[in-house]
């Protein structure tokens, strides 16, 4: 894969966690929270932007079969909203990426939001997607 700027969104009813990764130094940071609340796109938008991202790469949820949920649909349809914003649009699994985000903010033994969990879920979906790349 040639170096490019990586946007990865974890996708929720309530907030969307943010990070970025430049491909060729493969190290994802979470950038951001963004609240659901109808201004998601525009937000989601200029954080391409500014980022000069041309893959979006979405965390993607399946039950513990590794099955479609209800969740996966809702995911399907916001991915659809953004298929304007970049070349590509990407789903990379996100089994447990939330209860592994918690454990690393626990190991950091600073205080941390149901935000920070997003943010950090989405580096981790990020840093999957790096790996398997």
């Amino acid at each position: 894969m040639s170096s490019q700027s990586l946007v990865c969104l974890d996708v929720g009813t309530k907030r969307i966690g943010v990070a970025v990764a430049d491909s060729s130094i493969r190290i994802a940071i979470a950038l951001d929270t963004i609240e659901v609340d109808g201004t998601e796109i525009e937000a989601i938008a200029n954080i391409v932007v500014s980022e000069g991202a041309k893959t979006i790469v979405v965390g993607y949820p399946r039950n513990q079969q590794g099955e479609s949920t209800a969740q996966s649909s809702y995911v399907d349809a916001f991915a659809k909203k953004l298929e304007d914003l970049a070349e590509s649009i990407v789903f990379q699994d996100e089994s447990l990426t939330s209860v592994i985000a918690e454990q690393r903010l626990i190991a950091m033994k600073k205080p941390y939001t149901k935000g920070d969990i997003d943010a950090q879920a989405a580096v981790i979906i990020l840093e999957d997607f790096m790996e398997r790349r």
